[in-house]
């Protein structure tokens, strides 16, 4: 990279015909072009310039060694431009494993915007809540909400998402609301199967409740539904029910209180990632965050 760097300013003082006309071109002081020169022509074994006080004259090996310089300059300049055409509008396949709820929900709209932001993009999704191996399996990426459970693969955080409590207004008109946290545990909770217990936290102050239901979920998305046709209360992000806040579907319980923030990451095998890859984090994690 070294005398790449040389070989680009031998060309520069060649162009301007001087050391003084190089330094205005580049920014690099005239002393420093030429003890660059200089120790590019005793690294090379040859005189490359003929030194006055007024210009600089190539000699016959300069000549030569210039125009092959030149063409290196000049096909490591192309290589550098089309390198940045290359990640500013990424190709190829994206093989992506998105949890199932949070990718119909949230990811959707998200998925939409970032797809016209790259045509170049093609995209292979896999829903599925288990735990892929992006070693063993073709994945480029895999977005996970919780604590990553492989100290293996690369964790890059995305997002820390704050779980609320929701309610339809029809529901608490028939069960009531409650005014504390200890009032849940008389009603409806709809919990992720063999979670029988909500945290919830309000400044330093937190508190376990017990749950209870007639239904065993094993899904985020059913969760929602249930809720939204009154059959009790769910503990989720926002970025899950904004839809049904906004239409009314739902309501916001105990406003002061919330449940453990949950981390959203892309994990991947390695840290040297493509471009589609590179943009396609990059863009979740400016929207999630």
């Amino acid at each position: 990279m070294e005398l790449l760097n040389d070989m680009a300013l031998f060309v520069e003082v060649v162009k301007a015909k001087g050391f003084r006309g190089a330094s205005e071109a580049t920014g690099v002081p005239n002393s420093t072009l030429s003890r660059r020169i200089s120790a590019l022509e005793k690294a090379i074994g040859l005189r490359l310039l003929h030194r006055t006080t007024r210009k600089v004259e190539l000699t016959e090996a300069g000549q030569i060694y210039f125009e092959r310089c030149k063409r290196i300059v000049d096909e490591a300049r192309l290589a550098h431009e089309q390198l940045g055409e290359m990640l500013a509008q990424p190709s190829g396949v994206l093989r992506a494993s998105l949890p199932v709820d949070f990718a119909v929900i949230y990811m959707a709209p998200l998925i939409v915007e970032f797809a016209e932001r790259y045509p170049g993009i093609t995209f292979d999704f896999d829903l599925t809540p288990r735990q892929v191996d992006l070693v063993s399996e073709p994945f480029d990426v895999a977005i996970r909400m919780g604590e990553p459970e492989s100290s293996h693969l690369i964790a890059r955080p995305l997002a820390s998402l704050v779980p609320h409590l929701y309610a339809s207004p029809r529901y608490l008109q028939r069960s009531g609301e409650p005014e504390k946290p200890a009032d849940l545990e008389r009603h409806e909770c709809l919990n992720i199967i063999k979670a029988n217990a909500w945290t919830l936290h309000r400044g330093t102050e937190s508190t376990q409740v017990a749950t209870s239901s007639r239904f065993k979920l094993n899904s985020v998305g059913l969760i929602r539904r249930l809720a939204t046709l009154s059959m009790g209360i769910m503990l989720v992000p926002e970025a899950i029910v904004a839809d049904d806040l906004a239409a009314g579907r739902l309501v916001r319980l105990l406003p002061d209180w919330h449940g453990k923030p949950m981390p959203v990451y892309a994990l991947t095998e390695t840290r040297l990632l493509p471009a589609k890859t590179q943009r396609f984090i990059e863009f979740f994690r400016e929207r999630l965050a």
